[in-house]
C-alpha cells in the first residue's frame, strides 16, 4: 500500500471534506440562483428574504422570453432529428462498412467536438454567405444539426460496438430482409443510445450561443435573450427562467434514469 493510500485510509475525513467542497462549489451557486428567484427584493441583499412568486408571474407575462423559448425548442427538436439521422448513418458506416480513408472519415466526424464554437459558427456563416442563404432560424437549425452530428455519431457508434450481432444474424438467417432486420432488431437495441444522444443534443442545442450568434436573423433564442438582458444587469426574471430550466433538466434526467434501470431489469 502506497503512502498516499495509507494516509487517505487513516484520514477519511480529508476525502469527505474535499468532496464536500467540490459539491459546494458546483451546486451552491445553483441553490443561490433558485433562492433568489423567490426573493421579493430581487438579487440584492443576503440572505434572501420575503418569499414571493411575483417574478414568476412577471416571467409568464414576458412574451419576448417565451418567444425565444419556442424558437429554442423548435431549433433543438429539429437538431435532434437531423443529428440523429445523419449520426446514425455515419455510425453504421464506421461500424459495418469498409471503405477507403475510413480512419480519416472517423477523425473528421469527431472534429466539431474539438473546434471552438466561434470557429464553427464563423465558418458556417461564411458558407451561408457564399451560398446566398439569409441569416434566419432555419439556418440556425441546420447549423446546430450539422455541428452536433459528431455527438450522435460518438454515442451511436459506442452503442453499436456493444450490441450483440448474433440477433441480427439470426434475423437474417430466418429470412428477414436487411431493412426489416434494421427496423425490428438494430434500432430497438440502440434505444438507450438514441435516447442518450437525443437528450445530449437537445441540451447542447438549447445552450448553444456561439453558432447561434453568427447564424441568427431577427429572431432570438433563449440563450441569446438571456445574454442580451444580462448586459443590462441581472434581473429576477432570469433567475426564474433559469430555475424552470433546472426543473426541466431534472425531469429529463429522471426519465432517462427510469428508462435505463427498466432496460437493465428486463
Amino acid at each position: 500500500m502506497s503512502a498516499s493510500t495509507s494516509t487517505v485510509s487513516r484520514r477519511p475525513w480529508l476525502l469527505g471534506s474535499y468532496a464536500a467542497l467540490v459539491f459546494a462549489f458546483i451546486y451552491l451557486p445553483i441553490i443561490v440562483l433558485v433562492a433568489y428567484s423567490f426573493n421579493r427584493d430581487g438579487v440584492g441583499g443576503f440572505p434572501p428574504r420575503h418569499f414571493t412568486f411575483a417574478w414568476y408571474r412577471q416571467l409568464f407575462a414576458d412574451s419576448a422570453i417565451w418567444d425565444s423559448v419556442v424558437n429554442s425548442l423548435i431549433v433543438a427538436a429539429g437538431a435532434v432529428v437531423l443529428s440523429l439521422t445523419l449520426g446514425l448513418l455515419a455510425a453504421l458506416a464506421l461500424d459495418r462498412a469498409d471503405f477507403p480513408c475510413k480512419s480519416l472519415f472517423r477523425r473528421l466526424v469527431l472534429l466539431p467536438l474539438i473546434l471552438p464554437g466561434i470557429i464553427t459558427g464563423l465558418s458556417m456563416l461564411m458558407f451561408a454567405v457564399i451560398a446566398g442563404f439569409q441569416r434566419s432560424l432555419i439556418l440556425v437549425f441546420f447549423g446546430h444539426g450539422t455541428a452536433l452530428i459528431s455527438v450522435a455519431t460518438t454515442e451511436l457508434f459506442a452503442g453499436l460496438q456493444k450490441m450483440d450481432r448474433r440477433q441480427e444474424e439470426a434475423s437474417l438467417d430466418l429470412g428477414a430482409t436487411p431493412w426489416r432486420t434494421f427496423w425490428l432488431v438494430t434500432l430497438p437495441n440502440l434505444k438507450l443510445s438514441l435516447i442518450a444522444a437525443g437528450l445530449l443534443i437537445f441540451t447542447l442545442s438549447m445552450d448553444e450561443i456561439a453558432v447561434t450568434f453568427f447564424l441568427i436573423g431577427s429572431e432570438s433564442t433563449l440563450p441569446l435573450e438571456i445574454w442580451g438582458r444580462l448586459r443590462r444587469g441581472i434581473t429576477p426574471e432570469i433567475n426564474a427562467i433559469s430555475t424552470l430550466i433546472l426543473v426541466v433538466s431534472i425531469i429529463l434526467i429522471a426519465i432517462w434514469y427510469h428508462l435505463r434501470t427498466r432496460n437493465e431489469h428486463d
